[in-house]
């Protein structure tokens, strides 16, 4: 053993003991870890998925507080439309009586809930024969559910009835397209797993020379991802995209740590100590590094909880607990999977393709002012495009358009002009006239081909005790009474947004207390909300992290600098796609800063870190930010490869626009990152060198300067 062994610092005996006990148990800490897989997978499957985005949405805007109205008074919080073409009224009215048995099914309403099917449709009222037949011969089926769009009893008896129609059927409406959601992200979930796994294992096979590392450390990261799921069924549900993503970032994020454990492990190893001495060395030593490093990542996600769209909650807080539980599972169950496994681990070694870059950190420093007057050209139009790349709020677009919940709804749309529906709810105790003169006013509305209400039956001459007690039960409940319009535009559009604010004031002149809602209006209140959530959690993200580093480098410029390498890698890749012409996912501008600052902001540290421990030895700010490259170059790489693998292969395979988007935004931010922590960064540490050494408490730390211990 080493004089650098004795002269150990021995400040966190706990930490010592608590590192001997791992190694020591090390079988019962596997056993232990094995067992508590059982718990997890439970919790996993007992763990409510939610399709809805539109659910996350806050609980006092009008359009959810008439949603609620609409799923507790009017027991219509979901309904599908049928498209049926070419078929005769008598297998039309066999197909209406299978839809009504099918459990989750409330009703079915067709014309011959209204008047004798005998009847010819022409003989129909103008008004309900524009609504239930189109120009072409098209007829329609309103499904009513007895569940919100996203219960699970809604989405098994969408299945059904999609299994059920004939041909030249076609169901659309957001139920169907939620199903189809559902559907799409249990098929693909497998395939995300197995590709960022391989893609994984790829890069650390190429970056590691012991041959059965790779494969330890991505069986130890499935104890950390099981953990997360199982523990998800405290938060009682989360979304779709959070369980679409969560494994993926989470293998992404923390696999840094494991990297960080053995590389420390082999350090203390080849310094002379003994195996089981090296391990808890390594435990102690990494403990303090990725714990502090954590922070940053941890806090980068809890900053997603300020959102008003609690979908942001939902993420960070799955991924801020998956990054905890990364942490501690590195402390504990990967050093006792290097210890069972240490002589195949020796025994299995290649050659490692990711070298350290000795020749780019000579090139780095030699070239340092080049490159940054280099790199502010090149980001000042990246930062100007980032703010004008164009995002869509709607979730049809991010889905295929061969779903049959999207074909059905184009179908809607070809047929019957009905793109989304507003539903209107208002006092009944309104007079008929005023309800009279605003269903016309409504109807003038650009966009609006038609305004449905009970009046309108009515007033096409059909007996009011003709009609059934499901009609009137569709129109009035709950003191209110409902209008249906349709409109033609599609949702998350400026002409929807416009149609809805002329629509709002109709209705509040006639009604203070009434209310829109439906897709559209939700849709419209997605888009403020997104809009003032975006600006929070970016300025919340980076006053976490800026506070972080200043608190670890007790220093004012450090966190400037880190920060401002970050944020400027994360604006070039959100200036991307509006010169490739893409447009984003309303959701990725919000969450892809805060994960790629929360993710990258590590690299950015090991940099600084290193070069500070140079300069402590005695090194000029040239030969220090040269070490601190050279040195630190080949863990960058590694995580950063490997983050990006993670992420990259999962958009290649997605069909969902969604998650592909989101994927591909962070591998390519994991890339920027990660070229300009190794080439901008450095050459920003040695110029700004003499300014962090006044603005730093001991910047130069006394119990570094002159040689190393040895």
């Amino acid at each position: 053993m080493t004089v650098r062994h004795f002269l150990r610092k021995d400040g966190c005996k706990g930490m010592e003991r608590f590192a001997r006990w791992i190694v020591r148990r090390r079988k019962l800490i596997l056993i232990l870890a094995v067992l508590l897989l059982i718990p997890s997978l439970l919790g996993a499957v007992g763990t409510y998925i939610n399709y809805d985005i539109l659910t996350y949405l806050p609980e006092d805007l009008e359009s959810i507080i008439g949603e609620q109205c609409l799923e507790d008074d009017f027991q219509m919080a979901s309904t599908s439309m049928i498209t049926i073409e070419h078929m005769p009224t008598a297998e039309t009215l066999k197909l209406k009586e299978e839809l009504s048995e099918i459990p989750g099914v409330k009703s079915v309403l067709w014309t011959s809930d209204l008047l004798d099917v005998s009847t010819p449709k022409e003989m129909l009222p103008g008004d309900l024969q524009k609504f239930f037949y189109s120009e072409n011969g098209a007829t329609m089926l309103i499904v009513q559910f007895e569940n919100p769009s996203a219960h699970e009893i809604t989405m098994k008896a969408q299945r059904e009835i999609k299994n059920m129609l004939r041909k030249n059927c076609f169901i659309g409406g957001m139920s169907a397209i939620l199903e189809d959601t559902k559907a799409l992200v249990q098929e693909e979930m497998p395939l995300y797993i197995l590709c960022a796994v391989g893609a994984s294992l790829l890069i650390l096979f190429l970056s590691l020379k012991e041959t059965v590392v790779p494969l330890l450390f991505l069986l130890g990261m499935i104890f950390p991802i099981a953990y997360n799921f199982g523990t998800n069924i405290f938060l009682g549900e989360i979304s779709y995209i959070t369980e679409a993503l969560a494994t993926v970032l989470q293998l992404g994020v923390t696999m840094d740590f494991s990297i960080f454990l053995l590389h420390r492990f082999e350090e203390e190893r080849n310094s002379g100590a003994e195996d089981e001495d090296a391990m808890v060395y390594a435990i102690e030593k990494t403990f303090s590094s990725i714990s502090a490093s954590s922070l940053t990542t941890i806090a980068g996600f809890l900053a997603l909880c300020t959102m008003r769209l609690t979908l942001g909650r939902d993420i960070g807080i799955v991924m801020a607990k998956g990054v905890l539980l990364g942490v501690l599972c590195t402390l504990t169950i990967l050093p006792a999977l290097i210890m069972t496994f240490r002589r195949s681990i020796q025994k299995h070694t290649h050659r490692i393709l990711i070298p350290k870059l000795k020749h780019l950190s000579r090139f780095v420093v030699k070239r340092r002012v080049p490159l940054l007057v280099i790199f502010l050209v090149c980001f000042i139009p990246f930062a100007i495009a980032q703010a004008k790349v164009p995002v869509y709020y709607t979730i049809t677009d991010a889905l295929p358009q061969t779903l049959p919940g999207i074909a059905g709804t184009n179908r809607l749309k070809d047929d019957f002009g009905m793109t989304t529906s507003h539903f209107i709810l208002v006092d009944e105790d309104l007079p008929e006239k005023q309800l009279q003169e605003l269903t016309a006013n409504l109807e003038k509305v650009d966009g609006i081909h038609q305004v449905l209400s009970y009046e309108k039956f009515l007033g096409a001459g059909i007996p009011e005790d003709f009609l059934p007690d499901e009609v009137r039960e569709i129109f009035e409940a709950g003191g209110k009474k409902l209008l249906l319009a349709n409109s033609s535009y599609k949702s998350g559009t400026d002409e929807q947004s416009l149609q809805l604010s002329k629509l709002q004031k109709i209705v509040k002149s006639c009604d203070p207390e009434g209310i829109i809602t439906g897709e559209g209006a939700m849709t419209k209140d997605l888009i403020e909300v997104a809009d003032v959530d975006f600006r929070n959690v970016n300025f919340v993200s980076i006053l976490a992290v800026f506070l972080i580093v200043a608190l670890t480098f007790r220093s004012i410029s450090v966190p400037v600098l880190l920060v401002a390498a970050i944020e400027s890698a994360i604006m070039i890749n959100l200036g991307i796609p509006y010169f490739a012409g893409q447009t984003l996912p309303f959701i990725a501008s919000i969450v892809i800063g805060t994960i790629q600052l929360g993710a990258t902001v590590d690299y950015a540290i090991l940099i600084t870190t290193r070069f500070r421990e140079e300069m402590s030895k005695g090194k000029n700010a040239k030969e220090a930010a040269q070490i601190a490259v050279e040195q630190c170059s080949q863990s960058v790489l590694t995580s950063g490869l490997t983050f990006f693998a993670a992420t990259f292969s999962v958009s290649l395979v997605s069909k969902m626009e969604l998650i592909g988007s989101l994927c591909r935004l962070i591998s390519r931010g994991a890339l920027i990152s990660m070229a300009v922590i190794l080439l901008v960064l450095p050459a920003l540490l040695s110029l700004c060198a003499p300014l962090l050494k006044k603005t730093t408490y001991h910047w130069i730390i006394p119990e570094q300067k002159g040689e190393p211990l040895s």
